[in-house]
């Protein structure tokens, strides 16, 4: 008898009901955050709500929203902050709900922030489920939900609407609806540059999905797409409702990339620099690709004096982790899209030139790393679970009021 089964839910329940108790539980979570984070504001004579939708890069997404693309502040030291940098579907959000309800642009950016921080956890939610169950799925939801940088997950940024795109796009690779898993990472690269990673993971599971549908042309009596694209033994596809998998597949994978493209091609035309244009825009931001580089000279520089070599320490721990639990998902053959999208998602935070107090948030759609995790909460007792899941969670709604009402999330 399944775990569902014992408590009363039917193994075959829709999806929406078995993931009830993981957004339940995800609520309260993001509710304790919340209050802990009035709390201290309060104490400090600050506002929380201003802290979560009127500081930071909040402010620049409602910037877009209400005045367009064109704004730049230029710094004493010759760096040129422009709001081409934001990608657009957030903003387009806010000023749609702007537009349909009496909110503000800060408003609407809080509510669109609620809102797609829940579409994730059932995202989040559903992948899990598909692949271990629905226990490894509450676990993961709130894995996600107790990260140190969890307050993110409701303010006005665009990490939530990120991940609940890329979740339900790994979802639907996994489901074999490859037209929805396009348009879904089409719409992801429309709102932060790691869509990236959701398009190189529709396009290899489509690639491996086709490599199996021609190996099977040649074993008489085998489906061509019988089995979900990315790992051996993982879950069966649903049967395309067309009569032809091979189109949709095709026609998923030709839509994946055109909101990144479509959006960075936009920018390099409105700034005259071509198709690369968005590069410069990020280098203005003192943002790019190093390979690292940046990042370890960053750790390297935390150990000068005792205080601050306790921090890389703690550097150093936390991307051992990351990749630790990143080979456990090799190991525990996670389906490729699952992989890919995880790889990419880490090489662009971990590996970029960026302000590097910002790379926390940036791990925070990577949420594949926690099934491993997630797994093994499943297989443990309820006391030991609980004990791994509460007490993280009082310590991030501690970490975050202190976070945001301190340098706060860049």
């Amino acid at each position: 008898m399944s775990d569902l089964e014992t408590r009363g839910i039917p193994a075959r329940a829709p999806l929406l009901r078995r993931a009830a108790p993981a957004l339940l539980g995800y609520a309260a979570v993001r509710a304790l955050g919340l209050v802990v984070l009035a709390g201290w504001s309060a104490a400090r004579g600050k506002s929380a709500y201003t802290l979560l939708t009127a500081r930071w890069d909040a402010l620049w997404y409602t910037r877009v929203a209400e005045l367009g693309y064109g704004y730049e502040v230029r710094l004493p030291n010759g760096d040129v902050h422009s709001n081409l940098a934001f990608f657009p579907l957030l903003p387009w959000l806010e000023r749609l709900l702007h537009t349909l309800t009496p909110l503000s642009y800060a408003d609407a950016g809080f509510v669109v922030g609620l809102l797609a921080s829940l579409a994730a956890a059932a995202g989040i939610f559903a992948v899990a489920d598909r692949l271990h169950g629905a226990r490894a799925g509450f676990f993961a939801v709130l894995l996600w939900a107790v990260l140190p940088v969890g307050i993110v997950q409701s303010m006005a940024y665009s990490e939530s609407l990120f991940t609940a795109l890329a979740a339900w796009s790994l979802y639907a690779v996994l489901t074999g609806r490859w037209v929805s898993a396009g348009l879904l990472a089409a719409l992801a690269g429309l709102t932060r540059p790691v869509g990236a990673a959701v398009v190189a993971a529709v396009w290899t599971a489509g690639v491996i999905s086709f490599v199996r549908a021609r190996s099977a042309q040649r074993a008489p009596g085998a489906h061509p797409e019988t089995h979900a694209p990315g790992a051996p033994g993982a879950a069966p596809l649903r049967a395309s409702a067309s009569g032809d998998p091979a189109r949709r597949r095709a026609l998923g994978m030709l839509l994946a990339p055109l909101g990144a493209a479509g959006y960075v091609l936009w920018v390099g035309h409105r700034t005259g620099a071509g198709p690369l244009g968005y590069l410069d825009v990020q280098a203005g931001w003192r943002n790019g690709f190093d390979g690292g580089y940046a990042f370890a000279r960053f750790v390297a520089g935390r150990f000068t004096s005792f205080p601050s070599a306790l921090a890389g320490v703690g550097l150093i721990a936390g991307v051992a982790l990351l990749i630790r639990l990143y080979v456990a998902g090799v190991r525990q053959r996670q389906p490729a899209a699952l992989l890919v999208y995880t790889g990419v998602v880490l090489a662009l935070a971990l590996c970029a030139s960026s302000y590097f107090g910002s790379k926390p948030r940036l791990l925070m759609p990577a949420f594949p790393v926690l099934l491993p995790l997630a797994r093994a909460l499943a297989r443990s007792r309820p006391s030991r679970a609980a004990l791994v899941t509460v007490g993280p969670a009082v310590a991030a709604a501690v970490y975050g009021a202190f976070w945001l009402n301190g340098s706060g999330p860049p």
